[in-house]
């Protein structure tokens, strides 16, 4: 039978990459985002950490939906910057959300740096929950090293790919390939465990 799990996301790019990943795990997993609610709530990320926000997205919109529902929040910490942008990544630049605004603030606050001392890495974690179960969340992180360029480079990607450069490839990630990326991403990492433990987590519920 198969099984109904909420992303709780608007962006539909990475409903895509999921239902793939699941689809090659050969999970029977049909995904829904929140484009498929009716006037979903609206949540306010105010959490300090990746898992606190995950958790506040994920709760909430599990509440509205009665599904299960996942939720992620990812982010760039740089160590020159103290962890900044860190949970504001998305944010950066502004309150909307500008990938173009985000990045030159980025290469602003890096102004002068050497290469040698920009040394970043990706995040993201992943919450599952249960409605009404939320003791019981699932809760998985990945991470990617890499190091922040002082020029942007590949076509490909969103966010701050352009600027992030991961040594062990020779390639920023807007330079990588879908498959490539998923090998050694924060996201990609982070989905595989989340896949590696979902059979069990979803049979304490059944």
């Amino acid at each position: 039978m198969t099984q109904v799990l909420l992303f709780a996301t608007d962006n539909q790019n990475k409903v895509k990459e999921l239902q793939e990943a699941f689809k090659q795990a050969g999970l029977d997993i049909e995904l829904k985002s929140n484009a498929d609610l009716d006037n979903p709530p609206y949540v306010n990320e105010k959490g300090t950490t990746f898992e606190a926000n995950a958790k506040l997205k994920a709760h909430a919109l599990a509440d509205y939906s009665k599904l299960p529902t996942l939720a992620d929040d990812s982010g760039l910490l740089v160590a020159k910057l103290n962890g900044a942008p860190g949970v504001h990544s998305a944010r950066y630049g502004g309150e909307a959300h500008n990938d173009a605004r985000n990045n030159a603030k980025l290469l602003a606050a890096l102004g002068g740096v050497p290469q040698d001392e920009r040394q970043a890495k990706f995040v993201t974690t992943l919450v599952l929950t249960m409605p009404g179960h939320e003791d019981k969340d699932l809760v998985v992180t990945g991470t990617c090293e890499g190091e922040v360029l002082a020029i942007p480079r590949g076509k490909d990607g969103f966010g701050y790919d352009p600027l992030f450069y991961v040594p062990s490839k020779g390639k920023t990630f807007a330079e990588m390939t879908t498959e490539e990326k998923n090998e050694v991403s924060h996201r990609g990492k982070a989905v595989k465990a989340l896949i590696e433990e979902l059979p069990a987590w979803l049979a304490q519920f059944n």
